[in-house]
């Protein structure tokens, strides 16, 4: 079974289809959130310190870190919030730009091996990325679109996941630390994206022997309930070989959802984690028999 192993400077997270689902926290990006856009603009990073903690300590064991705002200093802003974070928290960091400046601030900023969000199969994004992946010793994330865009057809997401594999690993960098983003297209436009997408991970991990992840609210959008859908495709996804994913701990359901997977697939020893989680108080149970 593949391994990818990402750290902070003090701790270390295991991903693959064999251990416990990881959870790389979806909440620090401004993007739809204007209040964080404009504040992270201004350099007050409150909101930022705010969001790492409530994520971590609703069980998040990745951070993603974004600063797209428009017309700001993005390397800046992304370098400064890696800092803070890493000074509060010792959970390792999902390194998050378009811009490839940002991208190098980031990991500069950075104690630790970082996860890289992203690179896809176009050739500029792959000539400029891939060098920073392998001189600084991070992971990176692989998203399955190239220069002719985003294919319906798995089987050209498949091939473009294998050429970014191929050419990480022509610049020395192990399969291991490429995990590839299949793309999760929304159903309400495409029926079978689910289906689809749910065979792809499958085949990414079985032929291409990698780990996935993804952006797990993609499938939902535009559709009502979007949480409903949401908990019902994670728990899919990590029964067909999902090992992470981006999402929102802060969501309930979603937790739910992540650990009732994790026992019934066999990763919770002992049911350890979902009975710590969701065992009644000693005092509420005593007062409930008291009643009987």
């Amino acid at each position: 079974m593949p391994q990818t192993i990402i750290s902070s400077k003090t701790k270390e997270i295991i991903i693959g289809p064999d251990q416990p689902f990881v959870i790389i926290g979806e909440r620090i990006n401004p993007t739809n959130r204007k209040l964080l856009a404009e504040e992270m603009k201004a350099g007050n990073l409150e909101r930022v310190q705010q969001d790492a903690m409530s994520q971590v300590n609703a069980g998040a064991q990745i951070l993603d870190v974004n600063a797209g705002v428009p017309l700001a200093d993005e390397p800046k802003i992304l370098a400064d919030s890696i800092k803070l974070i890493q000074s509060i928290s010792d959970v390792p960091l999902c390194i998050d730009s378009s811009i490839v400046e940002a991208l190098k601030c980031g990991l500069e900023a950075y104690q630790g091996k970082a996860l890289l969000n992203s690179v896809t199969g176009e050739e500029e994004r792959l000539e400029t990325v891939l060098p920073l992946v392998k001189q600084f010793g991070c992971a990176v994330i692989g998203i399955s679109n190239d220069d002719s865009g985003i294919s319906e057809d798995i089987n050209v997401r498949f091939e473009v996941a294998k050429k970014i594999v191929e050419r990480a690993m022509d610049y020395g960098i192990p399969k291991e630390d490429v995990l590839i983003d299949p793309l999760v297209m929304p159903i309400g436009a495409i029926n079978d994206a689910g289906k689809q997408v749910l065979e792809l991970i499958k085949k990414l991990q079985n032929e291409l022997q990698v780990n996935t992840t993804c952006g797990a609210s993609n499938l939902s959008f535009g559709l009502p309930n979007r949480h409903g859908l949401n908990t019902a495709f994670i728990a899919m996804a990590i029964a067909n070989g999902m090992p992470c994913a981006i999402t929102n701990p802060l969501e309930k359901e979603i937790m739910q959802s992540i650990r009732g997977a994790n026992v019934v697939m066999g990763h919770d020893p002992e049911c350890s984690d979902w009975i710590m989680n969701y065992r009644e108080p000693r005092e509420k149970r005593s007062r409930r028999k008291r009643r009987s």
